[in-house]
């Protein structure tokens, strides 16, 4: 393709994964934008498309999603853009899209993938870069860079989409031990697989050799930060020590109301872990609560929990962490069964 073709190409639909890129892509002329916006590295995935979107508006305790993909007001005429960033937010929704495009009927060859390296965005302090991407976004790169792109877009080659659907059955799999073996393992043309285990691992309650079962490294960071005196979601988010900052690296992927859906799990949960009151803005979220750390939580943070249901389970893709029924603990570098 030429740049001569990128007039053609403005008229194609195009799929993006982050709020921003949108509106550069309808300022750079694109008439069809389809917006698929979800951060799939959290909560519930189920390969069935209809099952799918309904779990993950339950999960996000909403009856309307800003997810566009399955929406039967588009329609799927080649040829298909997809812009997707070094984001492992964006990588995990890209292998979906393949999924879905192969059950419409698209072939391969109607689908341009243009796959953005990482980039640091203008204007952010040089401090060293988390492990994991979850914020690049491909409106971080130049008009110019994008228009250049757009006019050598080939599609993918076969293999290379059909592990991309492979990626994504994995990924929905109630057994992850091929989704864990892929990024243990690497795929090729799939470096974002290293870093997405990185981030996923920290989901799960860990088991260590003398086989205590501690919290998952994310619950462990809360109830770091937790106290005796009560705290709102934002200011466990603000929190100004080294716990704070690796988990603000963390909810860059999940986004910061999952903090407070979290917290919220806990206080619910029956364990007593962790305490809740209501907070001086009952009108605003992240504020309307207030969360304290009891004795009880003191002790999973210190010696562990004494079972898996000592927690409240937390989806992850088509498996949860804490559950009873998936009792999939990190040993090791890898997910085992307890």
């Amino acid at each position: 393709m030429t740049m001569n073709t990128v007039r053609t190409m403005r008229s194609a639909t195009h799929i993006a994964f982050d709020p921003f890129t949108p509106d550069t892509l309808l300022r750079l002329g694109s008439t069809t934008v389809v917006q698929a916006l979800d951060r799939l590295v959290i909560g519930p995935c189920r390969p069935d498309p209809a099952e799918h979107a309904r779990v993950r508006l339950s999960w996000w305790h909403s009856t309307e999603g800003w997810d566009q993909l399955y929406s039967p007001d588009i329609r799927w005429e080649p040829p298909v853009v997809v812009w997707v960033s070094a984001s492992i937010v964006e990588r995990v929704n890209l292998w979906r899209v393949c999924d879905w495009l192969r059950r419409i009927g698209l072939a391969h060859q109607d689908v341009f993938v243009l796959d953005f390296e990482r980039i640091r965005p203008r204007g952010t302090p040089k401090e060293p870069l988390p492990p994991f991407d979850c914020t690049s976004s491909v409106s971080d790169h130049p008009d110019e860079i994008l228009l250049e792109r757009l006019a050598a877009a080939e599609p993918w080659p076969s293999a290379r989409y059909d592990r991309a659907v492979s990626l994504w059955d994995e990924y929905v799999d109630p057994d992850p031990s091929r989704f864990i073996q892929s990024c243990v393992q690497g795929v090729e043309g799939f470096s974002e697989l290293g870093p997405l285990w990185r981030f996923l691992s920290s989901l799960f309650p860990i088991k260590t050799d003398e086989g205590t079962l501690r919290l998952s490294r994310l619950d462990e960071l809360l109830f770091t930060i937790l106290s005796d005196q009560w705290l709102t979601p934002v200011a466990v988010l603000a929190h100004k020590s080294e716990a704070g900052v690796e988990l603000r690296q963390w909810l860059s992927c999940t986004g910061d109301l999952f903090l407070e859906d979290r917290l919220a799990q806990w206080a619910r949960h029956g364990s007593g872990a962790v305490a809740r009151a209501a907070g001086q803005r009952p009108d605003r979220e992240m504020v309307s609560s207030v969360y304290g750390l009891t004795d009880v939580g003191k002790r999973f943070r210190d010696s562990g929990l004494p079972q898996l249901s000592d927690a409240p389970a937390l989806p992850i893709g088509g498996i949860e962490a804490y559950a009873p029924s998936s009792p999939w603990v990190l040993a090791k570098g890898g997910l085992v069964r307890l």
